[in-house]
């Protein structure tokens, strides 16, 4: 296999960057949750117990044909660090010691050609394929139902990498999938330009996986969520090639990208995409702010994106969250002030920059809001320690996890009130109350998404749990008009909820689609719906 930076194998991101909690969290945890143990992480990834492989030489020698010899691989090694995704079932799972299941081969193909040739043959042997951008799924999109196949393999699309046309003229960018968010940047930064599109996972994940996702970036208020900077895909499905958007937009029917984005790689493998791009800023600056409470800030955050001006990122973290230092994640311990913090950004032209800041400056301050030294700059150096936080929570013995929703303005308090009080009740009722975290994350002119974290005690059965309270909480949300994810995707820890939420007919449609392009069912079997 090709050289490439890796995630952790036992968690998130480079472990030379690794959390050290402070003696004041450990002490939180012990006396405010009852975090009693801590939770061993195996050793080496030698130590891990993989389920055994099904699929034998022959088809190894099969997918070599088509990729090459170096671009297959059915090593331990290998095999470990495509098994999982990055959610804290995922790293339960990884730390509980019992067999994991993994795929059979790990299969690198170069071209949509070779993408296409691999995908013959695992519908010809029945052969299940899971696409393999950077594995930082958190809601088990990396794990299919493959017992029913002959075996499984994982895709991994990293020699996609290239960019095939960049028209300066109508600003697209048409890219390989397999390109790394810092990887994609630095290739159109080169040629002064920039996608813009920054979520917590955007040092290891891929432009495929933003699109199979529907991701949101940070910047979204001002560059916009990934699906709508996406003007062109090409797709190869076990039924043939997908080339879809002719043009920015049309009326000639429904439009068939929308099928593509969100689909998760289970109707087919995003190969190429083209993307609207935008000149590099000159100048970004970040601001805090404080206001009294929740309900303040977000009644401010909807006066900005409803009546501008709108900053490039918006973003508003609720009294726990803020007093836990969690809206920045380098303060983690470090006491806040009362109130809520939140977070506004801009990017563009420097005049641009000092007018849109100046304005909303103006509005912030007229809202309540008062501004806070160096806590924009602090957000901008952390934006990305989040995952790094968790995974140090969850080696100190707390249960640790986070979901999303997204809703109308109107429906945002009750949203709110009703997530909460689910997850503090199912886990209290277990006898492991909670402490839960909220911060709207991405705002539009209709409504707004809310980002909930939540820790507590690890119970015996910790996967157990966290199902249960995922369970009750999927259910409040739907109750209370929310959809069961904003940019997380389905994968399988959604797919109950989904069927709620499209309703039976919904889903057949979906399933449908798959049917057609996907005749044998081998495309990431069980994700997003199931046969």
């Amino acid at each position: 296999m090709d050289a490439r930076t890796e995630l952790s194998w036992s968690g998130w991101g480079d472990p030379a960057q690794a959390t050290e909690l402070p003696a004041s969290i450990h002490e939180l945890l012990r006396t405010g949750l009852g975090v009693t143990r801590a939770t061993p992480t195996p050793a080496a990834i030698s130590d891990l117990v993989l389920a055994a492989p099904r699929l034998d030489a022959e088809a190894a020698g099969q997918m070599a044909a088509v990729v090459g010899d170096a671009h297959v691989a059915a090593d331990h090694s290998a095999r470990a660090r495509h098994a999982l995704g990055r959610s804290t079932l995922d790293l339960l799972a990884l730390r509980a010691g019992r067999p994991l299941p993994a795929p059979d081969l790990i299969v690198s193909p170069g071209s949509h050609e070779e993408v296409a040739g691999v995908l013959a043959l695992c519908a010809a042997r029945r052969i299940a394929v899971v696409p393999f951008g950077g594995g930082t799924s958190v809601v088990g999109g990396l794990t299919p139902d493959a017992e029913a196949f002959a075996g499984w393999l994982a895709l991994d699309l990293r020699r996609l990498d290239a960019l095939h046309e960049l028209d300066e003229v109508s600003r697209v960018a048409t890219l390989g999938a397999g390109l790394r968010g810092p990887e994609a940047e630095a290739i159109l930064g080169a040629r002064g330009y920039t996608i813009g599109h920054f979520p917590q996972s955007f040092e290891y994940a891929s432009l495929g996986g933003f699109a199979a996702a529907r991701s949101s970036g940070q910047a979204s208020a001002g560059y916009g969520r990934f699906d709508e900077l996406v003007h062109g895909l090409r797709v190869a499905a076990p039924a043939g090639e997908l080339r879809l958007g002719r043009a920015p937009k049309s009326a000639a029917g429904p439009d068939l990208r929308q099928l593509m984005l969100g689909s998760e790689g289970a109707f087919g493998v995003i190969t190429e995409l083209t993307i609207r791009v935008r000149p590099r800023p000159a100048q970004r600056a970040y601001d805090g702010w404080r206001f009294p409470d929740f309900a303040t800030g977000c009644a401010a955050l909807r006066r900005l994106v409803q009546d501008g001006p709108v900053p490039t990122v918006l973003r508003l973290s609720d009294e726990a969250e803020t007093a836990m230092g969690l809206a920045r994640p380098d303060a983690i311990g470090s006491a806040e002030a009362s109130g809520c913090l939140a977070i506004a950004g801009y990017e563009g032209d420097a005049g641009a920059v000092t007018a849109r800041r100046a304005a909303a400056d103006a509005v912030l301050a007229d809202a309540g809001a008062v501004r806070v030294a160096d806590a924009g700059a602090e957000w901008e150096h952390g934006r990305y320690r989040g995952p790094y936080l968790r995974d140090a929570l969850l080696d100190a013995g707390a249960l640790v996890e986070t979901l999303e929703t997204v809703t109308f303005w109107s429906g945002v308090p009750g949203l709110y009130a009703a997530v909460t009080a689910a997850l503090r009740d199912t886990l209290t009722a277990a006898g492991t109350p909670p402490v839960v975290l909220c911060h709207v994350s991405h705002v539009y002119p209709a409504g707004a998404s809310l980002y909930f974290t939540v820790a507590c005690a690890q119970a015996a059965d910790p996967i157990a749990q966290w199902r249960e309270a995922k369970r009750v909480t999927g259910a409040a949300i739907l109750a209370h008009g929310g959809s069961i994810s904003h940019h997380h995707g389905v994968g399988r820890d959604h797919r109950s909820e989904l069927e709620r939420e499209l309703g039976g007919l919904g889903v057949a449609v979906l399933r449908a689609v798959k049917a057609t392009l996907d005749p044998t069912g081998i495309l990431n079997p069980g994700i997003l719906i199931t046969p």
